[in-house]
């Protein structure tokens, strides 16, 4: 009966007896690890997650938002604005950082949650690392202060116009609260006087016109307090690990460790194969070597 698995004591038979063809590819991918990690410039990840404002004072049915949530990440994405946030921090755009920068940035959009963009990138340095991330939200920022100067604008006119509208209905209302007092409208007739009765309408209808200029007055102050108008601007401090990113000490060790073993088992076994072959061929080559003719015996 044959056998053709392979069981794991022949394979350890096999590493005990090719050791030296197992322990050298392990050796070499273990020193090409070690030189890796002290060559390779460290990188710091930064984390970032940017809040896109709004201007709360807007027609009903109109988006409040400065842009879009697809339209931001559209524009974190262009090479114009990213070659503005590494020039506006002192960087060439053609610098090893900014191209680290470029290649490293990262957009995850969280719709349900402001909406929020969660933005991740690298840099040589934990302060580069912050800095970059603090100067795309800063870039993003004065782009969206431009786009909602306007509708802020009209806004805060609208107030103004509905308070001086407020202000002068005020004092018609105290105007004519003084002509419907008793006391100014004589003795004749008294308040059933056409004068009483009109001065009374006139001012419930102020009234009116009072309420609904307050209440247009409380609900425009609302949209433009802190809670529904603001800048866009970080939710919370850029993160910055205190370890380095990349390379990871510990992952890279394990990684080259695997590695190392892998290639060095297939290395033994590979050499082992090519021993046992040459030792079947010579042993095949024997036996079929020709017999030597028996001659007659001399005299």
């Amino acid at each position: 009966m044959e056998h053709d698995e392979i069981y794991l004591i022949d394979t350890w038979r096999i590493l005990v007896r090719e050791w030296k063809w197992f322990a050298a590819p392990l050796l070499l991918v273990l020193a090409a690890t070690f030189a890796f990690i002290h060559v390779a410039r460290p990188q710091w990840e930064a984390t970032a997650w940017i809040q896109i404002g709004q201007v709360g004072a807007v027609p009903p049915g109109q988006d409040p938002k400065a842009e879009p949530l697809q339209r931001v990440m559209e524009r974190l994405q262009l090479l114009s604005f990213q070659n503005d946030v590494v020039k506006s921090v002192g960087l060439s755009p053609d610098a090893r950082d900014a191209h680290l920068y470029r290649k490293s940035l990262k957009l995850e959009p969280l719709p349900y949650a402001g909406p929020l963009i969660k933005l991740t990138l690298r840099a040589y340095s934990p302060q580069q690392a912050d800095q970059l991330a603090t100067a795309t939200m800063t870039q993003l920022q004065a782009i969206h202060r431009r786009i909602e100067a306007m509708p802020l604008a009209r806004a805060h006119r609208h107030l103004d116009e509905v308070q001086k509208e407020l202000q002068a209905a005020l004092a018609d209302r105290d105007r004519l609260q003084q002509a419907a007092a008793p006391g100014n409208q004589g003795d004749a007739g008294g308040k059933n006087a056409p004068g009483s009765v009109l001065a009374s309408a006139l001012l419930s209808s102020k009234n009116e016109e009072v309420h609904a200029l307050q209440q247009a007055e409380g609900e425009l102050a609302d949209r433009l307090s802190a809670a529904y108008t603001y800048d866009t601007s970080l939710m919370w401090p850029v993160y910055v690990p205190d370890r380095q990113a990349f390379p990871n000490p510990v992952l890279m060790w394990a990684v080259g460790l695997v590695l190392g073993l892998l290639l060095g088992a297939l290395a033994a076994i590979a050499r082992n194969a090519l021993r046992r072959a040459a030792t079947t061929r010579h042993a095949l080559g024997k036996s079929i070597q020709p017999k030597k003719p028996v001659h007659a015996l001399t005299d």
